[in-house]
């Protein structure tokens, strides 16, 4: 599908979605002894060796990275788990499992950063790949069969998956309704590039030294 790779049709890139991913929290085993951290987002700790605790997914890739923990991955990501989410989303052409929002980013950034702390890491990102790629087409069958309504609802669909289809969705709804009533539908494009010419001729401030 052409949001998977163009920036210019995706809501954002794959770069923010997956920082926004970062701060879902997840479980890690420290082997270290550390007071509470204290963070904007919250407190966590005091670390204690060998107790779990959860903490967000970017300060665990942190401390994994400097060897002060292990990183537990979450249930829904054992082969056990995802080999069935794979066969329902074979077997349900109309439905989609239920997995977490950001469950191809949280994947990935484990992929790259803590690839010894998963079992079966191989299967895991295979299944993973299947269960995505599946879905993909899903949505892709589905905006196939899109036709001109108020509301679109595709009930558990990932980050990724509303990034590629909220453009296409959006820009859709609108030649729709300026189909329909032309005369009070604004052209968004038209509008925008008024805008810049107006922002354009505004004189420009000097820069600071």
């Amino acid at each position: 599908m052409a949001g998977q790779s163009d920036p210019h049709i995706s809501l954002f890139s794959a770069e923010e979605v997956e920082f926004m991913a970062e701060d879902e929290l997840i479980e890690i085993v420290p082997n270290m002894r550390m007071d509470p951290l204290n963070f904007i987002c919250g407190d966590f700790g005091p670390f204690l060796p060998q107790i779990a605790t959860q903490v967000p997914l970017w300060l665990a890739m942190a401390l994994k990275k400097r060897g002060k923990c292990a990183i537990r991955p979450p249930h829904w990501m054992s082969v056990e788990n995802l080999t069935r989410v794979l066969e329902g989303e074979r077997e349900s052409q109309g439905a989609f499992q239920a997995l977490p929002f950001h469950y191809v980013e949280i994947s990935r950034l484990l992929f790259d950063h803590a690839r010894d702390d998963i079992p079966d890491m191989y299967m895991v990102r295979s299944l993973i790949e299947d269960i995505r790629d599946v879905r993909i087409h899903k949505v892709e069958t589905s905006l196939e069969k899109f036709s001109g309504t108020s509301a679109v609802k595709i009930p558990n669909l990932s980050a990724m998956e509303v990034n590629i289809i909220h453009p296409f969705v959006g820009r859709a709804l609108q030649a729709f309704y300026k189909h329909d009533n032309p005369e009070k539908i604004p052209d968004v494009d038209r509008a925008s590039s008024g805008q810049t010419r107006v922002a354009n001729n505004e004189p420009r401030r000097p820069l600071r030294r």
